[in-house]
């Protein structure tokens, strides 16, 4: 990656720029035997929609902020990057009652409730497929974000030394996240080609470098696993061959 990269979305415009094609994210979840593979071009589609729809959609500012109440999934990934891009903070797991805006998962979407700004639920079902109705106080992101633009401008340069990601209480301005992914990636052993494949939560920093942001950051993929424990452990081996997995975090 380019060493003057200093957001989440520098790091994936970069990535874009070297190799579009390559896989980025590959997230399984074994509960459903779901399997999805993100190009880097596939997953800058989606953060461009995304970032969109928050910009456009929701009428985000920089330095509001989004509780994201969802799992590992390669749809909070989306999220996270789309999120810096507009320069909102992106809190994961955050309190929905103070936050400006609210994306839940099925499992929290009670919670989100609590949010008096606008509400986005995601399904979170194989290949992203909408609810058969919205759920009660939401629009359905599978419903909104399909039609928004393919290209991404913000309305106001981000500004990488204000807040962009907070997580299990820490929050982090978008320079400290890429340098903390550098960091990570360094000591790990990551490089072009490598391969990690992640079953940690994106409830901790280590969840979310392992899962996105040290793996973008060095030019990597990530092989995104929900629901491990669902999984044999033939099958496993078999996972980590087919995937030609270098480092596995669990």
């Amino acid at each position: 990656m380019n060493a003057s990269d200093r957001t989440p979305a520098d790091l994936l415009r970069s990535a874009l720029a070297a190799d579009p094609a390559r896989p980025l994210v590959t997230f399984y979840d074994d509960a459903t035997g779901e399997r999805v593979e993100l190009s880097v071009a596939t997953f800058a589609n989606w953060v461009a929609k995304t970032a969109n729809l928050l910009q456009d959609g929701l009428s985000a500012e920089p330095g509001e902020r989004v509780a994201l109440l969802l799992p590992a999934h390669w749809q909070t990934a989306v999220w996270l990057v789309a999120c810096a891009s507009v320069g909102v903070v992106a809190d994961v797991d955050g309190d929905p009652s103070p936050a400006d805006h609210v994306v839940a998962g099925p499992d929290r979407l009670a919670d989100g409730l609590a949010c008096r700004g606008e509400r986005l639920a995601l399904s979170l079902a194989p290949l992203g497929r909408r609810f058969p109705a919205a759920p009660e106080g939401y629009d359905d992101y599978a419903v909104a974000a399909p039609s928004q633009g393919d290209v991404f401008a913000p309305y106001v340069p981000v500004d990488p030394d204000t807040p962009a990601l907070t997580v299990a209480g820490e929050e982090l301005t978008g320079a400290a996240v890429v340098e903390r992914a550098r960091a990570d990636a360094e000591r790990l052993g990551l490089g072009p080609g490598s391969r990690v494949l992640s079953a940690l939560p994106y409830g901790s920093w280590e969840g979310l470098s392992a899962g996105l942001y040290a793996p973008l950051a060095a030019g990597a993929s990530v092989v995104l696993c929900r629901n491990l424990d669902h999984l044999g452990a033939d099958a496993w081996e078999k996972r980590v061959a087919s995937e030609r997995v270098t480092h596995t975090l669990r």
